[in-house]
């Protein structure tokens, strides 16, 4: 038998700090919902009353304090105890919430419910409900809703796939078939891993599918004469250029130089090769613009409108105002959040000597859970507000000038300042937002490198080239647009040292074009 002393380190988190550590990274809207949660689940918890009450968390609370793992739940009872004691004369009757308080807790949950927004239809509910009002036969009509079956989100006829860039569909079913669900669920929410890949359905497909026989000429049939004559235009189209033409008014002076143009030179417009357009077409260039205009009102992914993943709405975690001395003030927006406490006329019920030790047990369990919710949220408010009011104090000038003017900023430059770990901070930002006199904006926003200007010596945040970038191309000559050896050029004349791939990758970011799709080929003294 070999028997070994080994001594090693090991870093072990208690459940109170776990606890603590989630409540800190949820959102204000996901706070919420936590309390309401637990104000349902855990009978040792109760709502405070909005005023004049007094709390009934120890007064001697710190929230920078490390935080006390207790097994046994002693220690909880024991400081009740003694708020017990301390408190004998506000405590001496059983706590009721009085009516103002409940109604103002009910008129909050009413105005919540009252703005939830309604749900929208469906496209394949508005689609079903047009053909429903066609004067059609029977089967053609069901074949028609079989059709609709098929369009996607986007309103094309076909279905969307989730692929791993630089790999087929094979390849990535071999690759994840041992993964757990939720592990391959996240992974293909990753832009960077996975794109969007189109399918088009076969019209035989579709026929064969079908619950009666029928031909891909007969679903062809209805496809064009029923179901592409369907609101939104450009529904059930096949690709992009399908999509377009059936979206093309009849009537237009350019309806046929936007039909040409669609069917042939699709490419050549996103490439803003005119010239090219102008010697296949004959147009007059001025012709040329004015209906590459009018191309570009139409909708290339019609069905997005009726889609759920619309506009994202945030709920600001934190205010930022400027004071009458040109300071600025925090605030956290929690008026909403519930305020809760461990209600004690369920502690002096749970005191009775005629309880079961496995229910004394299971109480200890609940009453623990409660105080260290109750606490969590309290250093949730405290660490957020510490944190938010350092991030003010770096970037104060991008509040007072503008973006531009934002700082270098790394998250542990924050935790060395509130004396907490940087994953504090981590997670104290993550998910939160602010809303300052400059706008709504994502904590994160703050955080960010830089490098030193080689002209002034003084650290340049990366937001700070890109704002540069930005006033370097909306000044250039539209006859002659920056290249990107150019860009660099300038901005190395600044002082911003940037490499020519870290100008490429800012201006994709940015959402600028390239220097070809930026000219304006009505400026320049040919065309040809």
């Amino acid at each position: 038998m070999d028997i070994r002393v080994r001594q090693d380190l090991r870093q072990v988190l208690a459940p109170r700090m776990i606890q603590s550590m989630e409540i800190l990274q949820l959102s204000i809207t996901d706070l919420q919902t936590k309390i309401d949660e637990a104000l349902q689940e855990n009978p040792f918890l109760e709502l405070k009353e909005k005023l004049g009450e007094v709390d009934e968390v120890a007064p001697d609370f710190n929230p920078d304090a490390p935080l006390k793992h207790d097994e046994t739940g002693d220690l909880e009872f024991n400081r009740l105890e003694e708020l017990n004691r301390d408190w004998d004369d506000h405590f001496n009757e059983e706590h009721r919430g009085s009516r103002a308080s409940m109604e103002e807790e009910g008129d909050r949950k009413l105005e919540a419910m009252a703005n939830m927004p309604d749900r929208a239809p469906s496209l394949q509910d508005y689609l079903a409900d047009q053909i429903g009002e066609l004067e059609l036969e029977e089967d053609e009509r069901r074949l028609a809703r079989h059709i609709c079956s098929f369009v996607d989100r986007t309103g094309y006829l076909g279905a969307r796939l989730k692929v791993r860039k630089g790999k087929d569909r094979e390849e990535l079913d071999e690759e994840d078939k041992d993964k757990p669900k939720k592990k391959k669920a996240d992974d293909e929410n990753d832009e960077e891993l996975y794109s969007d890949v189109f399918r088009t359905v076969p019209l035989s497909e579709i026929a064969s599918l079908y619950d009666a026989t029928v031909t891909a000429e007969d679903v062809e049939d209805t496809l064009v004469h029923v179901v592409q004559k369907l609101d939104p235009p450009g529904v059930a189209a096949r690709d992009l250029k399908e999509c377009l033409l059936l979206q093309i008014p009849p009537d237009s002076p350019l309806t046929e130089a936007m039909r040409t143009i669609v069917r042939d030179h699709l490419e050549d417009v996103g490439a803003n090769r005119i010239p090219v357009i102008q010697k296949a077409t004959r147009y007059e260039l001025s012709t040329i613009q004015d209906t590459i205009a009018a191309i570009q009102h139409l909708d290339p992914k019609p069905g997005l409108k009726f889609s759920d993943s619309g506009t994202r709405y945030v709920m600001p975690d934190v205010v930022v105002e400027r004071a009458d001395d040109s300071d600025y003030t925090v605030r956290l927006t929690d008026e909403w959040v519930p305020r809760i406490r461990v209600s004690k006329r369920i502690v002096d019920l749970c005191k009775r000597q005629d309880l079961d030790e496995s229910v004394k047990e299971e109480l200890r369990k609940k009453l623990q859970s409660a105080d260290w919710l109750v606490k969590a949220v309290e250093q949730r408010r405290n660490t957020l507000l510490k944190v938010t009011k350092a991030i003010i104090d770096h970037q104060r000038a991008f509040l007072d000038y503008g973006p531009e003017h934002i700082h270098p900023l790394k998250m542990q430059q924050i935790a060395d300042q509130v004396k907490v770990h940087v994953t504090t901070v981590s997670r104290a930002v993550d998910d939160k937002w602010v809303q300052t006199p400059r706008g709504v904006f994502p904590l994160k926003r703050f955080f960010g490198g830089g490098k030193a200007n080689n002209q002034t010596g003084e650290d340049v945040a990366y937001e700070v080239m890109k704002q540069k970038l930005l006033e370097l191309v909306s000044n250039e000559d539209k006859a002659n647009p920056l290249s990107d050896e150019e860009l660099v050029t300038l901005l190395k004349a600044d002082g911003y040292p940037v490499a020519r791939r870290t100008v490429t990758k800012y201006r994709k970011m940015l959402n600028i074009p390239s220097s070809r799709q930026r000219k304006d080929w009505s400026l320049s003294p040919t065309t040809t």
